[in-house]
């Protein structure tokens, strides 16, 4: 019988977010405790890539810890942004967190719908006289360097943030009473094995979101007990919610 899970994500803002429902419904007790954290390269670790922000006239941000880490860099390195710095972000949410950081102006500020940089593309186009800076994390693919290149963009993609294991306390690994663990990246399962480096799956169900945080859990030698996406079950609350169904009759 699953009473107790383990999300490693944090906690949704939304109390509408489906997971509450599920809480509610199977009489289950969510716990969300991210395995991995995000932390900002120090001023000297970026100056190894030689990248000089100012060289750049705009800023391309995937997600809200681009913008964080961006900005912080550039103000521990007294870098002083030009007002007439364009950004170009993969989503309309991801746009207005800027403001936390700048005045937000239209005609600065560009974004896409999907979350993907394919939609970006046309628009950045638009600009193809601007030199284009990717701020990325330090686990990322050739992908958006190769979709910049095929429109023939000015652009340098760097590392400014990198993804570690969020350590867990003395007091958690001895209160590790989980019936279900819920990961969405294989840094999430390194950092299971490196927290229990004796761990011990026995009847604790493994569910996973995207193909290759499956992989990271079969490479681990676990079992794996539910993998999200599906093409009935896109998300990982829908697979949920079903496997549970099953699991309470």
């Amino acid at each position: 019988m699953i009473k107790k899970i383990l999300v490693s994500q944090p906690k949704p803002s939304s109390e509408k977010s489906p997971y509450f429902d599920i809480a509610s419904r199977f009489g289950v007790e969510l716990v969300f405790r991210p395995f991995i954290k995000v932390e900002g390269l120090t001023p000297r670790e970026f100056r190894q890539q030689k990248i000089s922000i100012l060289d750049y006239t705009a800023i391309v941000f995937t997600s809200r810890h681009a913008i964080d880490n961006f900005f912080t860099l550039a103000k521990e390195m007294r870098v002083a942004i030009p007002e007439d710095m364009k950004y170009f972000c993969v989503t309309e949410t991801i746009a207005l967190y800027i403001q936390k950081y700048v005045q937000y102006r239209k005609r600065k500020v560009f974004f896409g719908n999907t979350g993907k940089i394919d939609d970006l593309l046309p628009t950045m186009v638009k600009h193809k006289g601007e030199r284009y800076l990717v701020p990325m994390s330090d686990v990322h693919n050739d992908s958006v360097a190769n979709l910049l290149d095929s429109k023939k963009l000015t652009h340098k993609e760097c590392v400014m943030y990198r993804t570690v294991s969020n350590d867990f306390t003395k007091e958690e690994v001895e209160t590790f009473d989980y019936d279900m663990l819920i990961f969405f990246s294989p840094s999430g399962v390194d950092s299971l094995i490196k927290n229990f480096p004796d761990f011990n799956q026995g009847d604790i169900a493994i569910a996973t979101f995207g193909p290759t945080t499956a992989k990271a859990v079969k490479d681990a030698g676990l079992r794996l007990d539910l993998e999200a996406p599906s093409e009935k079950y896109p998300s990982m609350t829908g697979a949920l919610q079903h496997y549970l169904l099953e699991k309470q009759g």
